[in-house]
C-alpha cells in the first residue's frame, strides 16, 4: 500500500476514525487496506472462516472477538485462506495462533495478541453488523486503512 495513516490523517483528519486499541501485526504485509466486511464472535471462529470463504477479493475483515485472550480466532489454516481469496487483510480484536506462519503469508494480520489455544467450534455471532471497538465503529462497506503507525477508517475510499 503506497497510502501511509500519517498522510491520511494529515489530509483527511475530519473524515477519520483513528483506532485507539494498539495492534500487533503478524501477517507478511505490514500495511494493507480496503472495503470492511465484519463478524462478532467471541472465543468462537467459526464465522470468521465462513466470512474469510465468502467476502470479496481485497475485502478486510474486521473481526470482534471481545477483546478476549483467552484463544485465538485465526491460525494458518484460516490464513491460508485469506491469502488463496486475494483478501488485503484481517483486523482482530483478540488472538491468533502459528504466528510464525502468518508472518510468511502474503496477507496483512493484525490482532492483539496471540494464542496458542484453538477455539470452540459452535457458530454462534454475528457477519455483516456494525461493531464498536478501539473508538471506531467499523461499518461493512467504509474503508480501513492499516499500517505500521496505526488503523484509520472512512466511510469513503480515499486513494
Amino acid at each position: 500500500m503506497s497510502i501511509k495513516t500519517a498522510d491520511l490523517c494529515d489530509d483527511f483528519a475530519s473524515e477519520l476514525q483513528v483506532c485507539s486499541l494498539e495492534f500487533k501485526s503478524f501477517g507478511k504485509n505490514k500495511s494493507f487496506s480496503g472495503p470492511i466486511a465484519t463478524v462478532s464472535v467471541f472465543e468462537d471462529n467459526v464465522l470468521v472462516k465462513e466470512a474469510l470463504k465468502t467476502i470479496p477479493e481485497g475485502s478486510v475483515l474486521v473481526v470482534d472477538g471481545g477483546g478476549s485472550k483467552k484463544c485465538a480466532l485465526m491460525g494458518d489454516r484460516l490464513g491460508d485462506i485469506a491469502e488463496t481469496r486475494k483478501l488485503a487483510g484481517v483486523i482482530i480484536n483478540g488472538c491468533v495462533r502459528d504466528t510464525a506462519d502468518l508472518g510468511q503469508q502474503n496477507i496483512g494480520v493484525f490482532a492483539i495478541g496471540s494464542n496458542p489455544l484453538k477455539s470452540i467450534k459452535e457458530g454462534k455471532g454475528d457477519r455483516d453488523v456494525t461493531l464498536k471497538f478501539g473508538d471506531v465503529e467499523w461499518t461493512p462497506g467504509h474503508y480501513v486503512y492499516a499500517d505500521e503507525d496505526g488503523v484509520v477508517v472512512a466511510a469513503r475510499k480515499l486513494n
